[in-house]
């Protein structure tokens, strides 16, 4: 689904991104793991348009995608989740999720004038379509709760959801599971695996917690210094001697990796 050829972010005489090449299958979750300073965030800011790269190229589908604005990508199916959440905090939680679709009729000034019934109707079946995704992800109860108020983990939730709000195909989630309690960074885990099962969704996950990558993903893909350094089964990346040394600068094997 996503094909990354050489690859380069420079910023000034920094190199984040150093010729990075991967492939992103359809269907899979695949983590993307690496030590601080990887350049796996602004990999993540490349492929979603938020950066433009140096040079290189992003391809989804076989189609080059190289340099498109989010706005763009997203009416691709393509989005992206971050390590903070971005939540609309004076908000409910139902509003944060019925905002996300584009080009809803009650965004065009003629239409609160001539086109009232349309909003209704359209207002009606977004409200029931929030409703759904809350309850699938176990957060219904927080409907009408700010969104600002809530934890950090239903904050991931909520991050979550808005890429169900859409025809989401391929979702990259940049530590979703940062600061979250055990509890609920199972409820996330179980709802990601739910959706790319039930609902077909690809999912690329960048995450430190290495049990969180061990129960949600295969294959995985490890990065140091912008470059990638390996890709497998987490069994195989663990065993990886590059892939050890980018983590303790040393080519002893580290079992709790």
């Amino acid at each position: 689904m996503i094909k990354i050829e050489n690859l380069h972010k420079h910023f000034g005489g920094f190199q984040a991104v150093d010729g990075a090449s991967l492939e992103i299958e359809s269907g899979t979750i695949t983590g993307l793991i690496g030590p601080n300073g990887a350049g796996k965030t602004t990999l993540f800011n490349v492929i979603a348009g938020v950066l433009e790269p140096t040079y290189g190229s992003v391809y989804l589908d076989n189609e080059d995608i190289t340099g498109l604005p989010p706005h763009q990508l997203f009416q691709r199916g393509l989005l992206r989740t971050f390590q903070i959440a971005h939540e609309f905090h004076s908000m409910t939680c139902r509003e944060n999720l019925m905002m996300v679709p584009s080009d809803q009729s009650g965004e065009k000034i003629w239409n609160t004038w001539f086109g009232r019934k349309r909003i209704a109707d359209e207002e009606r079946a977004l409200r029931a379509k929030a409703d759904e995704v809350l309850e699938f992800l176990t957060i219904d109860h927080l409907a009408d709760h700010k969104a600002g108020q809530v934890s950090g983990g239903q904050k991931k939730l909520l991050e979550l959801g808005r890429t169900m709000m859409v025809d989401a195909r391929i979702v990259f989630l940049d530590e979703v599971g940062a600061g979250v309690n055990r509890t609920l960074l199972n409820t996330i885990s179980d709802a990601i695996i739910r959706l790319n099962k039930e609902r077909n969704y690809t999912f690329v996950v960048i995450e430190h917690d290495m049990d969180f990558i061990e129960k949600l993903c295969d294959p995985v893909i490890c990065m140091a210094e912008g470059k990638v350094l390996a890709q497998g089964s987490l069994q195989e990346i663990k065993a990886n001697e590059n892939v050890i040394e980018a983590y303790l600068g040393t080519g002893l094997k580290y079992k709790a990796l």
